[in-house]
């Protein structure tokens, strides 16, 4: 209980799931901003970079998550729905399009919107989605690395790439709060390279970090978890 205590991210509920997104309460600006764009779709471009604007960056789970890294802000949220809503009206094609140039043309805080949107887009953008992903993980931004890791990663990365996640957010110093699904994907292949990661720092005299340990203290955990199925996730 006391581990569970002190790294919350072994039972926490991810805020970046779709439907903590679609029922956060925020202020009228989101969903007047919605109608528009379903009636207009162009809308998008102006609505989308006012989100910080018109409903503030607050974090979403301030108690769990001060500086919104781990589940975003309510900027973030904004920016999501806005993004739902604009795959209502959309053909597939068209949608893709349009979240691609978002991502592209926008600032940091617009594209962790796209990236936090990804889990309420249709499966017809999941390959666009995991190339949008795959950029954020290039980068050394924090916050894009956070909203990169959240429910679509989950699913949809492979386990080698989503190891390779998980990892980053260690080198950049990413809370595993991020990591949706964090103990259920975690295997025996993400522990070694855990421990290799800690060797490492120790033999370069680098500090190891709470989280870094704590997964590392998952091994005693796995023992007690079935082996993944073959076949599952490689």
């Amino acid at each position: 209980m006391a581990y569970k205590q002190e790294h919350p991210w072994l039972t926490v509920v991810h805020g970046g799931s779709p439907a903590a997104i679609l029922r956060a309460p925020q202020n009228g600006w989101p969903a007047g901003a919605e109608r528009r764009i379903r009636e207009q779709p162009a809308a998008i471009h102006e609505y989308f970079p006012l989100a910080g604007q018109a409903v503030g960056r607050v974090p979403v789970q301030p108690e769990t998550d001060p500086h919104g890294l781990a589940f975003g802000t309510v900027d973030d949220q904004a920016r999501a729905r806005l993004l739902a809503a604009l795959a209502e009206v959309l053909p597939a094609g068209e949608l893709a399009a349009e979240v691609e140039r978002l991502y592209r043309h926008g600032d940091d805080a617009e594209r962790r919107g796209v990236l936090r949107a990804l889990p309420l887009l249709p499966d017809s953008l999941v390959r666009l989605g995991l190339e949008l992903v795959a950029d954020a993980l290039r980068t050394n931004d924090p916050r894009l690395i956070a909203a990169a890791m959240g429910p679509f990663a989950a699913e949809h990365l492979d386990q080698a790439q989503w190891r390779q996640g998980v990892v980053k957010c260690l080198f950049a110093g990413v809370t595993l709060l991020a990591v949706a699904d964090l103990v259920a994907r975690t295997d025996s292949e993400l522990l070694r390279m855990a421990r290799d990661l800690a060797e490492e720092r120790r033999a370069a005299g680098r500090e190891i970090s709470p989280d870094l340990r704590a997964l590392l203290g998952m091994t005693v955990l796995m023992a007690l978890v079935p082996p993944r199925a073959e076949g599952d996730r490689r």
